[in-house]
């Protein structure tokens, strides 16, 4: 097989995307696959590396952070050259074109959607129904652009369910997976005050304004405790100011992914709220240290604790802060277990065969050289 990822959306809000792109590349070629990955960035370069080529394209700034490629056919002329069997989208706002490309010459095209737009642009613009409107009118034609639209949850699963059932589009859930070995339980000591741990990045789809509200609430309420804030954004500012004179403790970005796990680990509870959440990576990396997490009760980190390894609530500060002293009180030995016993139940190779069993599908049933006719 020769499978090209495509990565376009790339900017600082992007990690959980990329960390599923590399593990997801490495994994087919560690299966005998031949992998390019192209993405946007400042300047138009080809690099080799051991999972497989990365076709930079020269792309304008989107915002204030973020790259996006706005000329489909520089990415359609790439994949003449690499001649794929199958092509992986993760973005699905300007690449639409490559799809219709990839159908008119015969390869199968997957959409692997990463977030659940309806709800992140409402959140973002404050514009609940006319985002919604806007949204379901590009899932419409996402159904009609890509042979499979691959969901990481239920609750992402859900923003396709009607346009897709209407096209005959097959949708399929394949959970992400984490890294067991990077994230993992350490020894820990004790501590006389509730450990609390909240880490990505500081912008509001992320919600981690609900994760500083909640320990100021419990703080109100007089329960000693201390929340270490990891990650940089935007509104860290805003995040400081809500925190008031609550013990919460902004660190910034941590560079080494096993240092953050240690300090994740050291934690007696994370808090990975966000009601709009499609997946959550953060959630797994958590209960993969050994930590507990306690979410919002919608969303699609919601489907990754059980009762055992977390607890959950409305995405309000003092429901949430019901569940972290609901949690708190069970015994650690006992939660701890119980999170990494979950988070084992998602190994990247049980996701990386999935999505191979799925490329290879769209290979046999879309060789490049049977053309096929656009949808109606």
């Amino acid at each position: 097989m020769r499978i090209a990822q495509l990565a376009n959306f790339i900017g600082p809000a992007s990690g959980g995307m990329k960390v599923a792109v590399n593990a997801l590349g490495e994994g087919y070629v560690a299966a005998g696959a031949q992998r390019l990955l192209v993405i946007p960035g400042p300047y138009d370069a080809r690099t080799s590396t051991p999972a497989g080529d990365v076709v930079q394209l020269r792309a304008p700034m989107f915002g204030s952070s973020y790259r996006l490629i706005v000329e489909p056919w520089r990415v359609t002329e790439v994949l003449e050259q690499f001649r794929p069997t199958s092509v992986e989208f993760n973005d699905k706002l300007t690449l639409v074109p490559v799809a219709r490309w990839a159908r008119r010459n015969g390869i199968g095209s997957l959409l692997l959607s990463h977030e659940r737009m309806d709800h992140m642009f409402a959140m973002r613009s404050g514009f609940e129904t006319s985002a919604k409107v806007s949204i379901k009118l590009l899932n419409r034609v996402l159904v009609r652009s890509f042979d499979t639209i691959v969901t990481t949850s239920e609750y992402a699963r859900e923003e396709f369910r009607i346009p897709a059932a209407a096209v005959g589009c097959p949708i399929l859930r394949v959970p992400l997976g984490v890294d067991l070995e990077t994230f993992r339980p350490v020894a820990g000591g004790t501590s006389e005050v509730l450990r609390l741990v909240h880490f990505g990045r500081l912008s509001r789809e992320k919600s981690p304004h609900l994760a500083v509200a909640t320990a100021v609430a419990l703080h109100r309420r007089g329960v000693p405790l201390r929340l270490d804030v990891y990650g940089e954004g935007p509104h860290r500012d805003e995040l400081e100011e809500i925190a008031g004179g609550a013990p919460v403790v902004f660190h910034g970005h941590v560079d080494s992914r096993e240092e953050l796990s240690r300090r994740i680990a050291e934690a007696d509870i994370s808090l990975s709220v966000c009601p709009s959440e499609t997946f959550g990576l953060a959630v797994l990396e958590a209960l993969a240290s050994g930590t507990p997490v306690v979410t919002a009760s919608v969303g699609g980190a919601r489907e990754l604790v059980d009762e055992e390894s977390g607890a959950w609530a409305a995405p309000e500060p003092e429901a949430l802060a019901d569940a972290v002293l609901e949690l708190a009180a069970r015994p650690e030995a006992a939660r701890r277990v119980a999170a990494r016993r979950r988070a084992e139940q998602f190994p990247w190779h049980r996701t990386i065969d999935s999505m191979l069993a799925l490329h290879s599908e769209l290979a046999s049933s879309a060789p490049y050289a049977r053309p096929r006719a656009l949808d109606a």
